[in-house]
């Protein structure tokens, strides 16, 4: 958490004193459903702080340039979703880093199929909903893989305090079966 706070400050994606929620993954062919066997790989990070959304995505070794990228939501792993947020001005390269900014209360981020019936607020919060329930995606697209040459499932990253708790748990369990076993 610490790597992934410095490394947003360093990009200017926060500030000190907010509050952020990262989420993260790592792309390759063999998320893509149907899965593919490129070689490519990618990192996506993405936070949220207040109404502000920061993109990290750092890729390599696509067969040939992107053509586009999204972030799709809301569905569970091993499926296919219409795109929730479009990455704008995403790089046709076959290697590199896409650094971006959206406002969350921006109604024109989401897609038409994502936000359809939906208030600015309504369309942040689900998808602030899917981020948090492991539901989202981000992909890379090109014209030989048209669906997308490598995904990542987003899932949120713990709070330093959450993998202490549950560190302090698992010692208590194990405590508590070896006093039992004696």
């Amino acid at each position: 958490m610490y790597y992934l706070r410095t490394l947003a400050l360093s990009f200017g994606l926060i500030t000190i004193g907010q509050a952020a929620t990262f989420y993260s993954a790592s792309l390759s062919g063999s998320q893509e459903f149907p899965t593919n066997l490129s070689s490519a790989t990618g990192f996506a990070i993405l936070s949220i702080t207040g109404n502000t959304l920061a993109v990290n995505l750092n890729w390599s070794g696509l067969v040939v340039p992107a053509s586009a990228a999204h972030i799709h939501c809301c569905i569970a792993p091993g499926a296919n979703v219409p795109i929730a947020v479009g990455l704008p001005d995403f790089p046709s390269a076959t290697s590199g880093t896409y650094l971006q900014n959206f406002n969350l209360l921006d109604l024109a981020i989401y897609s038409p199929a994502f936000r359809a019936g939906l208030t600015a607020a309504q369309a942040e919060a689900k998808l602030i909903a899917g981020l948090d329930s492991g539901l989202a995606y981000v992909n890379i697209h090109n014209r030989t893989f048209s669906n997308g040459e490598i995904r990542g499932n987003l899932l949120p990253v713990p709070e330093p305090a959450s993998i202490a708790l549950c560190a302090a748990g698992m010692l208590g369990l194990v405590g508590f079966g070896r006093r039992r076993a004696a």
